[in-house]
């Protein structure tokens, strides 16, 4: 399983490339980059050197003691929140600016919608002396106001995006936009797993340092692997960086979390993997939630970075194997999940893996005394605004 995509970036049924004829160098040139330098030892090296030295890494696993004597269960946490800039992004950011400098690009340019990746992006760009153009749909530039604000205190460029949803789908819209004008000297550095190959495969190798940690700590740490690794998914990069490490491990069971917004209803939820059907988005063949004609959706979602209307195209292949379980959880359940983290263990996590936090506690309800690893994929200072107005209105 761990062997895919195909030469053809197949996952399975899902996947390839389906893309304007403009951007098909572009992709054969960042093809070529991947099998050229990934793997190359000097690669490797600087960007080890990057996520140990500047980035953080590795970073901490800890015991939820608290959480575990509430749920009943073993909650341990994977601390991508400690990571530089407050999240996982930082991971795929530097690797992707570092690939980009090999192949010659002058610029880069990112979409984002928490604004995570946008921070991360931005962040790399100035360690590595390029200038960066973010594009962020303008829902989430009024909602994700203080990573806009870091973004441009790191030198980069925010664009609004007022066209479509307003939200991630239309930033990465307006990103390709660009990349097309100049293929040559731009560099998309696209920020999960999604999109034409080979950017799901490169960013599941990028991001796969979180597992490959996760699973050396638990066996130092807790003594054994978990019985259940649990993370949120949005487009599905932590949580595809997170399970791949664990795939060859029958014993571990997989789950993601996606948005489950207000409810079950087309246009009220961002769950793609439990409410979608195949289609192509923005590039891949995957799970996209459409109607009936086959007209992408407007999503809903309480957190910027879920509210997306696919997935990465390895989770919906992993979903029909059999191999991973998707569930979603509402807005109020992951704030809910949120408030609990806060109070009981003094870690507020992002929104977007708070999700992860409410699929958890209803796996250890339905299985005491479970081993459960969650990925704590991000903090939550960048959610202030929504926490004012949801959570802290009273």
């Amino acid at each position: 399983m761990s062997a895919y995509p195909d030469a053809k970036g197949r996952y399975g049924l899902f996947g390839g490339r389906y893309v304007p004829e403009t951007l098909v160098p572009a992709l054969d040139r960042l093809q070529e980059g991947v099998n050229r330098y990934l793997s190359d030892g000097d690669f490797q090296a600087e960007f080890l050197h990057e996520l140990t030295t500047w980035a953080g890494r590795p970073t901490a696993l800890s015991y939820a003691g608290t959480l575990s004597q509430r749920w009943g269960a073993s909650v341990w946490l994977k601390r991508e929140d400690l990571a530089h800039t407050g999240a996982h992004k930082i991971n795929n950011a530097i690797g992707q600016t570092l690939l980009a400098k090999r192949l010659g690009a002058k610029r880069i340019i990112a979409e984002t919608g928490a604004g995570q990746h946008g921070v991360a992006s931005a962040a790399a760009a100035a360690r590595l002396g390029m200038p960066c153009v973010v594009y962020m749909g303008a829902v989430d530039v009024e909602r994700q106001s203080p990573n806009v604000d870091r973004m441009r205190l790191m030198g980069a460029t925010v664009v609004p995006v007022h066209s479509g949803d307003k939200t991630l789908r239309a930033a990465i819209d307006e990103a390709l936009r660009d990349w097309v004008s100049d293929p040559n000297g731009t560099y998309y550095s696209l920020g999960s797993a999604v999109g034409p190959h080979p950017y799901p495969y490169l960013v599941r190798e990028l991001q796969s340092v979180i597992g490959r940690e996760a699973r050396a700590q638990m066996l130092a740490m807790a003594g054994g692997l978990p019985d259940i690794a649990v993370a949120c998914v949005g487009g599905g990069s932590n949580a595809i960086g997170l399970f791949h490490p664990f795939l060859g491990d029958t014993s571990v069971k997989l789950l993601g979390i996606e948005a489950g917004g207000r409810g079950p209803g087309l246009g009220d939820n961002a769950a793609s993997l439990t409410f979608g059907t195949p289609g192509v988005l923005q590039g891949s063949y995957t799970l996209i939630l459409q109607d009936a004609h086959g007209q992408v959706r407007e999503t809903h979602s309480v957190s910027a970075g879920l509210d997306y209307s696919g997935v990465g195209p390895e989770h919906s292949f992993l979903m029909k194997s059999g191999r991973v379980s998707y569930e979603s959880a509402t807005d109020d359940e992951a704030l809910e999940a949120l408030m609990e983290c806060a109070k009981h263990e003094g870690i507020l996590p992002a929104i977007e893996t708070a999700h992860a936090f409410a699929g958890a506690r209803r796996y250890a309800d339905a299985h005491p005394g479970a081993r459960i690893l969650i990925c704590c994929s991000g903090r939550g200072d960048k959610d202030m605004p929504i926490l004012q107005r949801t959570v802290l209105k009273e």
